[in-house]
């Protein structure tokens, strides 16, 4: 199956690519790889998990805003370029997971990403990663997510 068709499987209807926050763009391709921006749990222009883990958010809050982070690093993979199936190969995923004092469940929160992009894009979704605790984060918001692909033309 395409991710197209994975993602309708999902019942996920990709978004709008969420408009930068501030003075950055929200992808980069350099050569045969695209790097977006830190992608924020937004629907529409609402933060759906604002909070720290461990204090405010469960760890299922913040698997569910990982996963939210993902479907907007899509929309802006999409965007890049033009055809989900250019993805050749996700490369990395860097997490940062807005965190109380004494939460270790970072691993578990960036599944969440992790796991939407195993079932998009199969065996093309599987990455290298680094999941971060953070004391601060913009918006508020719960997590920050940014992907590195590599695409063909």
């Amino acid at each position: 199956m395409t991710a197209e068709e994975n993602l309708s499987r999902l019942g996920i209807t990709l978004p709008s690519p969420p408009a930068p926050v501030a003075a950055y763009v929200p992808w980069v391709r350099t050569g045969n790889i695209v790097m977006t921006s830190g992608q924020l749990p937004w629907v529409g222009e609402q933060m759906r998990y604002a909070g720290k883990l461990g204090a405010e958010l469960t760890d299922e809050q913040g698997y569910e805003a990982a996963r939210l982070c993902a479907i907007n690093a899509i929309a802006q993979l999409k965007a890049a370029t033009g055809d989900l199936e250019k993805i050749r190969q996700l490369v990395r995923l860097e997490g940062n997971i807005h965190c109380a004092p004494g939460f270790r469940g970072h691993p578990g929160v960036l599944n969440g990403a992790s796991d939407l992009m195993a079932e998009v894009f199969g065996d093309r979704g599987r990455h290298t990663r680094t999941a971060l605790g953070v004391n601060e984060m913009p918006c508020d918001a719960a997590v920050q997510l940014s992907v590195f692909a590599e695409v063909e033309d």
